[in-house]
């Protein structure tokens, strides 16, 4: 693996979910695989699960690792090529990455969707520089249209709670939020889903639909409910629209997941990447209730994170 930003950077999907739950019953287990090499987190945005899970998981392959929090603690960067940087700015983004080439083994990134421009956040403005200017494998931490250490991470929890022969009936369900969310949770939990051996069907209001390019074809339900029928995983996630982008279209049904909904299921496992707005995407009663997973989702995120970092590190030990 020489790089991680989607699904199709990953070889074989079964492979590293195997590997992945045979880190998780040993972590410590490649303790020396990292040594002498360094791995950079840079964060643009905001994080919790994220930070801390590839901060364990590099630890625990025995990288070295620097956490730069870059919004808060770098000089303002300037990602315009061609810029005249006579304003706020003070450092462009390729100078940046070229230090990192120098500091660092792996970069890796985390650069939300900045939900103004379509164009920008579809073309991932700021992950595409960070893979044209990095000398060095790219991991994405998530970024404008994806988050591929939590659809492993999701696709990891799945394979642990699935036992049975036939193919689960998994639900991504759109869910009530105070403000437009970004796509990349959603469209990359699509992504990864159609790799995965599983019933894929998304639910959302009308003018919710995610983008074309992630969902292809997965039946697309305007109805919760008829959504919910006998689904055996329910993965709950906000998002705004993306056909009129970042809007948030009025939603007269009531979207929340609650325990009456889950009635419908198959006794189906809740599912969210957190954070969670309680009472607002899923009420109390689901989120603390025998039916959730989510912290077990969470823990996982370690686990997803040492898998990928311990796949580029085999990239220099294979050198």
């Amino acid at each position: 693996m020489k790089k991680f930003t989607s699904v199709s950077d990953v070889e074989n999907l079964q492979e590293i979910i195997k590997k992945a739950l045979q880190i998780k019953e040993n972590p410590l287990s490649e303790t020396e695989k990292g040594k002498g090499k360094t791995i950079g987190l840079v964060f643009l945005n905001s994080s919790l699960r994220t930070r801390l899970s590839s901060q364990i998981a590099a630890q625990n392959l025995g990288l070295n690792v620097l956490t730069l929090n870059a919004a808060q603690e770098a000089w303002n960067l300037e990602f315009a090529d061609g810029a005249v940087m006579n304003g706020d700015t003070v450092e462009h983004i390729k100078d940046a990455i070229e230090v990192l080439n120098q500091y660092c083994d792996i970069i890796a990134v985390r650069c939300f969707a900045g939900m103004k421009s379509k164009e920008d956040d579809v073309n991932e403005s700021i992950l595409s520089q960070f893979e044209e200017y990095a000398k060095v494998p790219v991991i994405s931490l998530e970024s404008a249209t994806r988050h591929p250490l939590q659809s492993l991470a999701d696709c990891i929890t799945i394979t642990e709670n699935w036992k049975e022969e036939r193919k689960p009936k998994v639900v991504l369900t759109w869910a009530p939020h105070i403000k437009p969310i970004a796509h990349a949770v959603g469209n990359s939990f699509a992504e990864w889903m159609q790799e995965m051996d599983v019933e894929l069907v998304i639910a959302n209001p009308e003018g919710y639909d995610l983008d074309k390019n992630f969902t292809k074809d997965v039946k697309v339900i305007h109805d919760q409910e008829e959504a919910l029928k006998d689904a055996d995983f329910i993965y709950v996630k906000n998002w705004s629209s993306f056909d009129d982008y970042a809007a948030m279209p009025e939603v007269k049904e009531n979207w929340m997941l609650t325990n009456e909904k889950l009635a419908n299921t198959n006794q189906g496992k809740v599912m969210h990447c957190l954070p969670v707005r309680r009472n607002v995407e899923l009420s109390d009663e689901v989120m603390d209730g025998e039916n959730s997973i989510i912290y077990q989702q969470a823990k996982n995120r370690i686990f997803s994170a040492q898998a990928v970092f311990s796949k580029i590190l085999d990239e220099f030990n294979s050198k």
